[in-house]
């Protein structure tokens, strides 16, 4: 299937047009990248990266490997290569409408490993937006605006994870603070001083669509309706800022919460990684 293949303008009114608008509002497009993160394109093959080895190293092909079936391997390998020669950890993050059909397999077959599927979830912002917050007493959801706020997040993730979580000092508050306007991180607490509770991230470009990331809580406060907080938090959010719908690549675990909120399933995302560090 091929979104693009649908050509009405009206609002999304089924989850055929909902990935329609995504596909063509946020894959479609190709972006300006930043010195700090460039952004190329090699044939139909985009890739954005952090030159400095950061985390935020991702490949796509929404336009597939081009017109050659015999050279779609090449164009697999060519992109490896690339970032085996920089020593760079990269995600060829794929959607199961992608063509070819045997992307995956092509990707195995070069050294790429494929990681979890994830449900791509869709929905328009202004219905989640307008669901009540519902949380603990003394509990608030708020947009994190200090360098201390991404300190006591990264504490939490670490233990959440049970391991350091060096991206969110090294990467993460280097992009929000260089580029405020591309993020929003989100972190809920009982007060500024002390842990933060659960903490996730909105994304922005040049679509109407609000990307929802993230999503870690303590394991004591799980249960509690604070992931479903920064949900309707970063969706009010993102109105403000225009966009008028919200993706999520949601797991297994997230997924049934979303759907409950109203937003629907439309594809399967896999991503698949190459890491020359581990070689």
């Amino acid at each position: 299937m091929n979104p693009s293949s649908f050509q009405s303008d009206a609002p999304p009114a089924d989850t055929s047009e909902l990935l329609r608008v995504f596909h063509d509002e946020t894959r479609a497009p190709i972006r300006v990248g930043t010195p700090q993160r460039p952004l190329e394109v090699d044939g139909l093959v985009r890739r954005e990266y952090e030159p400095d080895g950061g985390r935020w190293n991702m490949i796509e092909s929404p336009d597939g490997l081009g017109p050659d079936p015999a050279e779609w391997d090449a164009v697999i390998e060519r992109q490896r290569d690339f970032f085996a020669e920089r020593g760079l950890r990269v995600e060829w993050k794929t959607y199961d409408y992608d063509e070819p059909a045997d992307l995956g397999e092509r990707l195995v077959r070069a050294g790429f490993v494929k990681e979890d599927d994830e449900a791509l979830i869709l929905g328009e912002a202004a219905p989640l937006a307008a669901q009540e917050i519902d949380l603990p007493e003394g509990v608030v959801v708020r947009a994190a605006d200090s360098d201390a706020d991404f300190e006591r997040m990264a504490e939490m993730l670490e233990v959440v994870w049970g391991e350091p979580q060096p991206w969110v000092l090294d990467s993460l508050l280097p992009r929000w603070t260089a580029e405020p306007g591309s993020m929003d991180v989100v972190v809920v607490e009982e007060d500024r001083e002390g842990p933060v509770l659960c903490a996730a991230r909105s994304e922005y470009d040049t679509s109407r669509f609000t990307g929802l990331w993230g999503g870690s809580t303590l394991p004591d406060w799980r249960g509690r309706g604070l992931y479903r907080a920064t949900l309707l938090h970063r969706a009010r959010l993102g109105l403000a800022r225009g966009n008028d719908f919200v993706r999520v690549d949601a797991s297994p675990d997230s997924e049934p919460i979303l759907r409950r909120l109203g937003l629907h399933r439309v594809a399967t995302t896999t991503p698949y990684v190459f890491d020359p560090t581990t070689r």
